[in-house]
């Protein structure tokens, strides 16, 4: 981490899934390879927005509309796995929110000991996060019907290069609004060092130093959830292929791949 700015935003805006509706880090990938829609009563599967089939009310699979026949461990498999989809869906919304706040607190401890507390910069700053947070939240409504693909989240990339573009842009438009509050606060900090630009320049490196300590503190756990995540889509991705194995009619398709580097290669 660079920056103290940049250490709080980029987790927020690179936490959860990326281009290509991928989830990646150093340690996990997963992809879609066609979409997937969640409504209260169905699950449907999608290539190229065409219906692949359709897991209805967690236990019964329909293919062009015609329900297929299971048996008892098949259709407790088809449960397992649309129950086990569903679940997801809050942890993506949880991990999103908690990356935003922790930018909210990354911006508010930055500005504040620089400006001081109540400045604009921070002010402003916290504004336009929170209305991003907003439209998260709305997102992953639970009241809501759900769909994610290819291309991202309700057919565009919710958490792509737009997502990127949007905070970067808040950033930029705050301090561009806000420079000549911002050259103060130096040209105070330089006073205090007596003009000293190697004494300003450590204090300045400390200070973000001990931002840094503090940001990376608190994406621990973020971190841990994120790890928890992709553990649940491994899960998911091997429910599909034992029911690829199960049930001739689902052979075929494949939606969901996930895995997991460990210094044992991947799982």
């Amino acid at each position: 981490m660079k920056t103290l700015i940049a250490t709080a935003l980029i987790m927020a805006s690179t936490v959860s899934y990326a281009h290509e509706n991928s989830f990646s880090s150093e340690s996990c990938n997963v992809d879609l390879t066609g979409g997937v829609s969640i409504t209260a009563e169905k699950i449907t599967f999608s290539k190229n927005k065409s219906p692949l089939y359709t897991i209805s009310n967690n236990d019964v699979l329909l293919i062009d509309g015609e329900e297929v026949a299971l048996n008892a461990s098949q259709r407790s498999l088809l449960h397992e796995y649309s129950t086990n989809i569903r679940a997801v869906v809050p942890e993506v919304k949880v991990i999103a929110l908690d990356a935003i706040d922790l930018a909210i607190d990354g911006v508010n401890l930055a500005f504040n000991e620089l400006l001081g507390e109540g400045n604009n910069v921070s002010s402003d700053l916290t504004t336009q996060l929170t209305s991003i947070r907003a439209e998260v939240n709305a997102e992953f409504d639970g009241s809501k019907d759900f769909y994610i693909d290819e291309d991202g989240f309700a057919g565009e990339d919710f958490f792509g290069e737009d997502f990127e573009q949007r905070i970067e842009s808040a950033v930029e438009t705050t301090i561009q609004n806000s420079l000549g509050s911002l050259m103060i606060a130096v040209g105070q900090q330089m006073l205090y060092s007596g003009g000293d630009m190697d004494a300003f320049g450590s204090k300045m490196e400390q200070f973000g130093q001990q931002i840094e300590h503090e940001m990376e503190a608190r994406g621990a756990g973020l971190e841990k959830r994120g790890e928890a995540l992709c553990q649940s889509m491994i899960v998911i991705d091997n429910l599909e292929e034992q029911l690829k194995a199960s049930i001739d009619e689902l052979a075929d398709y494949n939606v969901i791949t996930a895995s997991k580097k460990t210094s044992h290669g991947e799982i």
